[in-house]
């Protein structure tokens, strides 16, 4: 899962990409609202988080924005403000969610991952995904063969999850670096092949076939 922060106290900010990207997402950050509504328009996120005081624009006019331009991406909008018409608005310009600073990291990871769960719902991913004795559940992040419950890595599961959302069909590099690392990773492509070897090594090489030149396809093992 990809998303996006949009935060212009870099501290806050950075602080929670270090948190989602431990709990497994790509995270992208942006402290200018002008900056994170073309983020936003241009990247391909799983969702966003924005704060309404913004510099350049505020958090109702990027969010107003985007649904204009029928982008659906699941919005959670963090703001210091604590009134009823502030919430209000902040759900009339088509905003998701609304979360109050201070708030409890818990509490945050719990919205965001209600939302990707309701956009499962609404014709996304499924919130459970099997291939042949695999089950890949992506809510819980947790993964089975048969009866058997396999211990992964956070990273490990969302290179895992890209594979199984698009089972049977081959995967690029690019396309995994795209969702489960940020658009800043300027490293070595080839971590890739760690994660894969790891998978092959936890779940079974049968699983994981590599495609010479294009990348990777899960299948249903034996």
């Amino acid at each position: 899962m990809r998303l996006l922060i949009v935060e212009d106290e870099k501290r806050l900010a950075l602080s929670l990409a270090k948190g989602l990207t431990a709990e497994g997402y790509a995270v992208d950050v942006v402290h200018d609202g002008l900056e994170g509504l073309h983020q936003a328009a241009e990247g391909s996120y799983d969702l966003l988080i924005l704060d309404i005081m913004l510099p350049g624009m505020n958090g109702y006019r990027i969010c107003g924005a985007l649904r204009a331009a029928g982008n659906d991406v699941p919005i959670l909008m963090l703001t210091a403000k604590d009134g009823e018409y502030d919430e209000a608005e902040g759900l009339d310009t088509g905003a998701d969610d609304y979360l109050t600073k201070p708030f409890s990291y818990v509490v945050l990871i719990a919205r965001i991952k209600a939302l990707l769960r309701r956009r499962g719902r609404g014709g996304g991913a499924s919130p459970r995904l099997t291939v042949g004795d695999l089950r890949v559940e992506t809510a819980a992040r947790r993964v089975f063969r048969a009866e058997d419950e396999i211990t992964l890595t956070a990273k490990e599961f969302a290179v895992l999850e890209q594979l199984a959302v698009r089972a049977g069909e081959v995967v690029s590099k690019a396309q995994i670096l795209e969702h489960v690392w940020d658009f800043a990773y300027d490293g070595d492509p080839n971590i890739i092949e760690v994660y894969i070897s790891a998978l092959r090594r936890k779940l079974g090489a049968e699983y994981i076939q590599t495609v010479r030149g294009a990348g990777y396809r899960l299948v249903a093992g034996r």
